[in-house]
């Protein structure tokens, strides 16, 4: 959505209130306390709330999503995650603070709120065709160890899965603390490879020894290897990891050329992130999909607690 697209869309906040109203409740409001769907009433006034005459409570319409409590303008809002999704490599929180105004940290907020409703699975479906795994580090100097110079680091282990036909990725932190052994990443890749793929799928990888689990009689898959020690990156039956390579070259591009840094506590949001955009970068109601997953599961908000200082 262009800029002036942006305007037409939302002239004022009332439009942008009304906007989130219908695709949350998709007609018919519904209260968080009691469930009525009837006798519940919008303020004329007071856009942002309705009245339930069932159980005589009020209740914010953001209530439940990571735009709950916001004193912020929607349409701020609203154009964060526009200029969010237009950009491929992602935005800066400075760089969101010197198009709203406001403080750093309310800009810092609003992008991990962002990301934390990018990060939702509640629409994935599994693969089930051609796939591609592979495994990256970001961050950190790698120390220096005479053998096995390059699996002995402090960096973060990334394990990452894209299907090659609809190009759809998903990607996961390995969470760990001191050196990122063989086996700790074998103990990661294969219940990640089972959790993302139905049996049947054929998995391609590189020469790795953590994928030789697939390899095994009971194994319902069909596991393809190229050899990146010896220099071979692809052979004439189309065997290659370059899919997957060339997400985590994405990915780290935005990390080094706008974050600069991530610390490995929120690693996890940023690679959420670059997976939504990989994923819905030719959907045109991506935009759309992001305010249906603002409502975040009421059983978990682990996501509210992103940054409690100062104002938002």
């Amino acid at each position: 959505m262009t800029f002036m697209e942006f305007l037409k869309k939302f002239p004022t906040e009332e439009a942008a209130i009304n906007y989130f109203v219908d695709i949350r409740y998709e007609g018919t409001v519904a209260c968080p306390y009691c469930g009525a769907t009837s006798r519940v009433y919008r303020y004329r006034r007071r856009t942002r709330y309705c009245e339930c005459s069932k159980c005589n409570n009020s209740f914010s319409v953001f209530k439940g999503t990571i735009f709950e409590d916001t004193k912020l303008d929607i349409r701020k809002w609203f154009y964060a995650i526009n200029i969010f999704l237009n950009d491929k490599k992602g935005v800066s929180a400075c760089n969101l603070q010197r198009e709203l105004g406001g403080s750093y940290r309310t800009s810092w907020r609003m992008l991990h709120q962002i990301r934390a409703a990018m990060g939702s699975e509640d629409t994935f479906k599994v693969f089930s065709k051609i796939v591609e795994v592979d495994e990256t580090y970001v961050g950190g100097k790698p120390r220096i160890c005479a053998s096995r110079r390059w699996r002995v680091t402090s960096k973060v282990p990334v394990i990452g899965i894209i299907e090659r036909e609809t190009k759809q990725v998903r990607a996961r932190v390995v969470s760990f603390s001191g050196e990122a052994g063989r086996g700790l990443l074998k103990a990661f890749l294969i219940p990640f490879v089972k959790k993302v793929t139905v049996e049947g799928t054929t998995v391609i990888t590189d020469d790795f020894k953590g994928y030789s689990a697939l390899d095994g009689d009971d194994e319902p898959y069909t596991h393809l290897t190229v050899n990146h020690s010896a220099k071979e990156y692809s052979d004439r039956n189309g065997t290659h990891t370059n899919n997957i390579e060339n997400f985590w070259s994405i990915l780290k591009r935005g990390i080094i050329g706008v974050y600069h840094k991530t610390s490995p506590k929120y690693l996890q949001r940023y690679v959420n992130e670059a997976c939504y955009r990989r994923n819905n970068g030719n959907n045109m109601s991506a935009f759309n999909r992001i305010l249906k997953r603002a409502v975040m599961p009421q059983a978990n908000y682990a996501w509210k607690v992103v940054c409690t200082r100062g104002r938002f």
